[in-house]
């Protein structure tokens, strides 16, 4: 792995474990009153983009993340919609 690979990892990594907060402070509390559902389905939309991307381009690091990624916030638009 070369050091452009290293830091996409890194910046893969990152970027979709930000979203476990998020998504378990909703699970835990119940509540998703103040979660923005038109940010969250333009934000899985942008995100699915980049999943195609990362597939056109072959690119793991990018592919991985996206699908966490998408996986993440889809629950959190799941629980907005459930308890919103």
């Amino acid at each position: 792995m070369n050091l452009v690979e290293i830091i996409g990892s890194m910046a893969a990594t990152c970027t979709t474990i930000s979203f476990i907060p998020q998504v378990l402070q909703i699970w835990r509390t119940r509540s998703a009153k103040d979660v923005s559902l038109p940010m969250y389905v333009t934000f899985v939309i942008g995100v699915a983009l980049w999943l195609v991307y990362g597939l056109m381009m072959n690119a793991w690091p990018i592919i991985i993340a996206n699908i966490v990624t998408i996986l993440l916030a889809l629950a959190v638009v799941a629980m907005k919609l459930r308890w919103g």
